[in-house]
């Protein structure tokens, strides 16, 4: 099979196409042939050899795909040949999804919505994921305001959707450009909850239309941090999704005895038993359940290019200098 593997930590130029055997499959893992691969920002973190590299384990990048079902294992009964499927694999499956094949345990993967594109279906796991664990676990009252920091971007935007229609009307949240607005405005959210963070004072226009929050999620760490530190109340919850948050956060959100709920979608794996290959899956499946029942709607995509050299560095270039624009970067795989 063909797959693009890294050579070395660092820059882009260490990507490479050459051929590999396909993937042996287990008897509780299915071979998937790869038809659509998301990119994350993990992606380019491990290629530079950061903190997140200690998760590789395949010279092969990549954690979330959507494809087609090509061979079972002896034990696998709940899926059959020619399933399109989708997955967030972390580093659970044998190797990474920038290649043509991929061998993943069963549990892992959820049947694609009807209707929905294999690039469409690629693009929802590892946000979709992300924004349930924060829905689910952080059940916010309908009546009271949560401010997200960071809304306009891919987890952002499923976990506004996911409290729009759980009747969650005080949703604020922040963008910095004209795009990201009408983005926001198209999937529900009123124009007098976005906060245009370079013309506006996020602190002082929050104050004054709603005080404190005791809610408030963090999707972009930083400086961002400090200004959600500064929003929450006292004994308020500020739900962590980066763990990048500043020391000056950190002590302003001890000083005021908040509860800190922190959201990784890797925690399942350091639990003990089968219990954290069924977490996804389920996990998957339940996000798929609301797409299919129109409770949200896929995530903004962009399609950068098929399966090449090419295709990858670009993807990286684009997360690694934030210009993804709130869309999901695919790469398409013949």
């Amino acid at each position: 099979m063909k797959a693009i593997t890294l050579q070395d930590f660092g820059g882009t130029e260490n990507f490479k196409l050459v051929n590999l055997d396909k993937p042996i499959v287990n008897e509780n893992e299915v071979l998937i042939k790869i038809r659509a691969v998301a990119f994350n920002p993990i992606d380019y973190q491990m290629r530079l050899g950061a903190t997140e590299s200690k998760l590789l384990k395949s010279p092969v990048l990549g954690r979330e795909l959507s494809g087609e079902i090509v061979r079972l294992g002896k034990n696998v009964n709940s899926f059959a040949i020619g399933d399109k499927v989708s997955a967030y694999v972390g580093s659970l499956a044998s190797n990474g999804t920038y290649a043509e094949y991929i061998s993943v345990p069963s549990k892992l993967i959820a049947k694609n919505p009807p209707g929905l594109t294999f690039e469409q279906a690629a693009a929802m796991p590892m946000v979709g994921m992300t924004a349930l664990q924060c829905f689910n676990r952080v059940m916010v009252p309908k009546e009271k305001p949560v401010f997200i920091a960071g809304g306009a971007g891919g987890v952002g935007t499923v976990l506004i959707k996911l409290l729009l229609a759980n009747g969650n009307a005080n949703v604020y949240t922040t963008a910095g450009n004209h795009e990201s607005i009408e983005h926001l405005k198209n999937i529900g959210l009123n124009e007098s909850r976005i906060i245009n963070y370079k013309e506006e004072d996020i602190i002082k226009v929050l104050k004054e239309r709603v005080g404190y929050f005791e809610y408030v999620i963090d999707l972009v760490g930083g400086k961002i941090s400090e200004i959600c530190a500064k929003l929450v109340d006292v004994f308020g919850t500020y739900i962590d999704v980066t763990f990048l948050a500043t020391d000056s956060a950190k002590e302003l959100l001890f000083d005021k005895a908040t509860t800190v709920v922190n959201i990784a979608n890797y925690a399942p794996t350091l639990k003990a038993g089968s219990e954290p290959l069924e977490y996804y899956g389920n996990a998957l499946g339940e996000l798929f359940d609301k797409v299919k029942n129109h409770i949200i709607s896929p995530t903004a995509i962009n399609v950068v290019g098929s399966l090449g050299v090419e295709t990858v560095q670009k993807a990286h270039r684009l997360m690694e200098n934030n210009q993804t624009k709130g869309k999901k970067l695919i790469m398409s795989v013949d």
